[in-house]
């Protein structure tokens, strides 16, 4: 993304012993707006870095994609969020590298300098070396994601709707979710949920219920982080909504036309990546050691080693939990990264120090359809309408902005009470969108 130049920062933007130290945030995701929050109150200048300019609330990106909720109820401005902290500015744009010698930040048309960064840049899909299945196997990370994947999903059924061959129209209404966590098995929830309820009577020619939406985990397990009974649960539940589980099934291939498995094909026109995540390039930006994955392979202060005053935190940060393995890319995890991280830098500038991160596990929630959810709170379980009450009050508590968590709630109640869902609008021209005799040509 290419930004106007701006009178308040200069194409190189200096710190200054005569001013405060200058925190420089990369990213607006969970991390880097709780890091930035954090320093709300702290002797220092902070400027928030993003090629976005909102905070997306990730966890309910895909009732954006499954019409559920419009792409305004999960994402607000990062000016609106941080305007009334006046030791704080934004800058809209893309940052391409890091030169750690000079202190210095590098944009597409500028450059800023640190005296502490952050770099809070996130995950993309990742499709284990096969890149070239992301054409056909989208995944959910942004709101132009979920706008598309919306598209692709209604104009699956208005196709049917037109469709004369029947092995075609079973094609067509097919829906294939890649990768069991918490993303793809509430991702197949509400796609069943959609076809089996929402867009019922919607049709003449076509019964959306007979829709078939199949999840495939490669693991032996549903939700493989939770413990094995909320799991089940969890299984029998997507079960119930007509979804089609199928475990210890890894994919070999994915074309415009089917899934590729071990034992077969799936005749399929939408595809859904839920499997896997890469960490953004800050690994490479700063000639740090990285895992499998990507991510900076960080100390327990949450700087990267032999730079102190760089921090990675979020997704795109490998931080070792007390059992030893990473934690995981949540937006728990992300969140107390950033808080901690403003902690160690407000410390500095006082001249103490501060314990190592540790990471306050309260727990994991993951929803199934509108009525079911599990949760497990360290022993402590939830299951069925009880956790799916609890999973709706947790998230519209962290939702950013009253307005959007009353707005959530009236679509939510809304819709538990008529099936409706009120974000059924294909956007842009329909006409120029894949087609059914587009995907054959392509097939």
């Amino acid at each position: 993304m290419t930004v106007e130049p701006m009178s308040v920062f200069p194409l190189v933007l200096d710190s200054s012993a005569s001013q405060p130290p200058h925190v420089v945030i990369v990213g607006a995701g969970f991390a880097g707006l709780s890091a930035a929050k954090a320093l709300a109150h702290s002797a220092v200048r902070a400027t928030v870095i993003d090629r976005q300019n909102h905070h997306l609330f990730q966890p309910l990106l895909y009732q954006v994609a499954t019409a559920a909720l419009a792409p305004t109820q999960v994402a607000t401005p990062v000016r609106a969020i941080l305007r009334k902290q006046a030791n704080t500015e934004v800058v809209l744009g893309e940052v391409i590298g890091v030169d750690a010698d000079r202190k210095r930040v590098q944009l597409t048309d500028r450059e800023i300098t640190y005296d502490y960064l952050i770099l809070a840049t996130g995950a993309r899909h990742a499709y284990f070396g096969q890149d070239d299945w992301e054409r056909h196997a989208p995944g959910l990370k942004t709101i132009d994601d979920a706008l598309a994947l919306r598209n692709r999903i209604l104009l699956a059924f208005e196709q049917a709707e037109l469709e004369a061959d029947d092995a075609e129209r079973a094609r067509l209404l097919t829906f294939v979710v890649v990768g069991g966590g918490a993303t793809g098995v509430e991702t197949a929830g509400a796609i069943a949920e959609l076809a089996k309820r929402a867009l019922r009577q919607d049709y003449r020619r076509v019964d959306p219920r007979s829709a078939r939406i199949l999840l495939l985990e490669a693991g032996p397990r549903l939700l493989a982080s939770f413990p094995h009974e909320l799991s089940a649960e969890a299984t029998d539940a997507i079960q119930r909504l007509g979804v089609e589980v199928r475990l210890n099934t890894t994919v070999t291939g994915i074309d415009a036309a089917s899934v590729s498995l071990a034992d077969g094909k799936i005749a399929t026109r939408c595809v859904i990546w839920a499997a896997g995540v890469q960490a953004s390039p800050a690994a490479k930006w700063l000639g740090a050691r990285a895992d499998k994955a990507g991510r900076v392979c960080i100390g327990g202060d949450l700087r990267v080693p032999g730079l102190k005053d760089v921090f990675v935190i979020g997704d795109c940060a490998h931080v070792a939990g007390e059992t030893g393995k990473p934690l995981p890319g949540i937006a728990p995890v992300a969140k107390q990264q950033g808080v901690y991280a403003a902690r160690v830098i407000d410390a500095a500038i006082r001249g103490s120090v501060v314990t190592p991160f540790r990471y306050a596990d309260r727990g994991a929630m993951a929803t199934i359809g509108r009525k079911v959810a599990v949760a497990d709170f360290h022993g402590f379980q939830l299951k069925g309408f009880v956790g799916w009450l609890i999973w709706c009050a947790a998230h519209i508590y962290f939702l950013i902005g009253f307005r959007n968590r009353i707005a959530v709630t009236l679509d939510w109640t809304w819709s538990f009470l008529t099936s409706e869902r009120g974000g059924r609008l294909i956007l842009g021209n329909p006409s120029t969108s894949t087609s059914a005799d587009a995907a054959r040509e392509a097939a």
